[in-house]
């Protein structure tokens, strides 16, 4: 079964986003302002990119979604950074409204529209476990006898990390999220038109049955400067040092290393 990734690196949509601007210049504006851009890069390379290259089943696509005017110097290095991983493409868009673009490039994605897929949606600074793509695939399995009636069906793994990332390291706090977005997954039935862009995450529950699995951790989410939701730049939660330990559990779970995380945090 296909399994297709949405990833947007910084690209102007019009809406889609929970940061709001008036125009499209506004929102370019915002979103390639040096510091953010350098800051979307650092997660990007340290906490993102690992997991991905590491996926013990890699038979899947990753789509990260820029625009056309992202500056060529951050082309230039978002092409660098994935290029030496076969299952990224990079796809371009002209900015417009969020919705029908995203779903076109999901739509453009499968193989074969009339086979069933799995989808999932991520964000720039967030990370996947090593085995992300495997146990999707398994819950699709365990969801048959679910897509015999529904069209869709929510694949979500709600055991992950909150954490910061910095010149010091990672600070983080295991928690328990539904349907928080990273780390969620949906089955598609051949032929069906909807995409995992076509729900609000955190709603999916009332549009389809979900499957919940609060057993591994299968994800960090990342508290920055920059998050879109308002929700995580408020965070106030207190995160801890990783002890040695977890340093061991987040190389093995996301192939995040603390090494490259402290040395990429503390340039410029």
């Amino acid at each position: 079964m296909q399994v297709i990734g949405l990833c947007r690196f910084s690209y102007p949509a019009i809406g889609g986003y929970q940061v709001e601007h008036e125009t499209v210049e506004e929102r370019r504006q915002y979103l390639y302002n040096p510091e953010r851009l350098e800051e979307r890069f650092r997660l990007f390379e340290t906490t993102t990119l690992p997991g991905f290259r590491e996926q013990t089943d890699e038979d899947f696509e990753l789509v990260v979604l820029v625009g056309e005017c992202l500056p060529q110097k951050s082309m230039d290095r978002l092409y660098d950074l994935t290029s030496g991983i076969r299952q990224i493409r990079i796809v371009k868009r002209t900015p417009a409204r969020h919705r029908p673009v995203v779903k076109e490039v999901l739509h453009s994605a499968r193989t074969d529209p009339d086979q069933p897929c799995i989808q999932f949606r991520h964000d720039d600074d967030d990370a996947v476990s090593v085995d992300f793509v495997e146990r999707l695939r398994l819950a699709a399995i365990d969801a048959k006898g679910l897509t015999r009636n529904s069209r869709t069906v929510g694949l979500d793994f709600n055991s992950g990390f909150l954490a910061r990332f910095g010149p010091d390291g990672t600070q983080a706090l295991p928690v328990f999220r539904s349907l928080l977005g990273v780390g969620l997954g949906m089955y598609i039935a051949g032929g069906c038109k909807h995409t995992i862009m076509s729900f609000t995450h955190h709603k999916i529950g009332r549009f389809m049955p979900v499957i919940s699995y609060p057993d591994a951790p299968m994800w960090v989410r990342t508290l920055n400067t920059f998050n879109d939701s308002p929700h995580a730049r408020a965070n106030k939660t207190e995160l801890s040092p990783l002890t040695p330990e977890q340093e061991g559990e987040f190389i093995a779970r996301f192939a995040i290393e603390q090494d490259k995380v402290r040395r990429a945090h503390s340039v410029g």
